[in-house]
């Protein structure tokens, strides 16, 4: 390379981007970057907390209550990964309710979109169901819509997005 150039990366195919190239870049792409979380339903975070920081040997990091969602949330990261643990604050809760009707769990799985508009909008013209027409506000500063898990093969997968200040 000479004085000023630098490499690009290669925008020929969506495939060759990575996330740090859409984030630095700024690039506004409609698609989901990375697995972000996965969210766990538990009953009580006094319980699960301690537990999950004996299971996966690191301090749960951040403690949240999301009112719109009616949860309490505790956050682990190991690795890449963030693990989301989620109590509800309410018996008519959608945590509780989940709760009762399958029992302590794997309640969903979180993608990081680079535009929650978007990326909601291209999934909604290939037939996918979004549980809310607009993006909510949701724990760890994030914006967040829900699929259906109906049309995801049972999985319930959330979008995020950072929130601009």
């Amino acid at each position: 390379m000479f004085g000023n150039q630098r490499q690009n990366p290669d925008f020929s195919s969506v495939a060759s981007l990575r996330s740090t190239d859409v984030l630095l870049l700024n690039i506004k792409a409609p698609y989901m970057l990375k697995p972000e979380h996965i969210g766990i339903a538990v009953k009580d975070l006094a319980i699960s907390v301690p537990l999950f920081e004996k299971l996966l040997n690191t301090p749960c990091y951040k403690t949240e209550t999301v009112e719109s969602e009616k949860v309490n949330t505790a956050f682990f990261i190991k690795g890449d990964t963030k693990i989301e643990l989620l109590e509800s604050t309410t018996t008519d809760g959608v945590i509780a309710k989940y709760i009762e009707k399958k029992g302590e769990g794997m309640h969903h799985i979180a993608f990081e979109v680079a535009d929650i508009y978007a990326e909601m909008e291209r999934l909604k013209k290939e037939g996918f169901t979004l549980l809310n027409e607009t993006p909510k506000q949701g724990a760890d500063n994030k914006l967040i819509c829900f699929l259906h898990p109906k049309g995801t093969n049972g999985v319930l997968v959330e979008l995020c997005m950072e929130r601009k200040h």
